[in-house]
């Protein structure tokens, strides 16, 4: 079972990094998919609010203030579902921040994988104090599910 998980992880991760690909930011794309029995229930990528300007960076290259991270998009989005996060996986493509991991932590996400590291270990270390489980997938390996998925090293 553990490979298998294994298998999935990869597989989920690589997905989110080819949802990251939508973001409008330049500095960072950052893709996140919850996924719950194996189903996705939600999506997000860092970007604005609805309704704003598809631009992250002010004129100094400065990611906006009121840009929001993947992981918030993909939570605030299952919340206007029928979805419940309750006991779900989030796969990120980087590890979550201090504000994201509050957000996590109060919509009952269970498991969290991401696959690079933050500059900030912050919100990695609320969620393990929280009792969240969370793992970290080496990019070269997701990387290598995601040349399989696509035939595109480049993605």
């Amino acid at each position: 079972m553990d490979n298998k998980q294994n298998l999935l992880d990869r597989r989920y991760l690589a997905m989110a990094r080819i949802w990251g690909q939508n973001s409008y930011c330049q500095r960072r794309k950052v893709g996140a998919l919850l996924v719950k029995d194996k189903m996705i229930i939600s999506d997000g990528y860092n970007g604005t609010p609805s309704g704003f300007e598809n631009i992250c960076e002010d004129e100094n290259n400065t990611t906006k203030p009121y840009v929001l991270h993947a992981e918030a998009n993909a939570i605030t989005k299952v919340a206007k579902s029928s979805n419940s996060s309750e006991g779900s996986t989030l796969y990120v493509t980087a590890s979550p921040c201090l504000e994201c991991a509050k957000l996590i932590i109060q919509s009952g996400i269970k498991r969290v994988v991401y696959g690079e590291m933050y500059r900030i270990d912050d919100g990695i270390r609320l969620l393990q104090r929280a009792g969240i489980d969370v793992k970290y997938v080496e990019y070269e390996i997701a990387e290598e599910w995601l040349t399989k998925i696509t035939g595109d090293s480049d993605i």
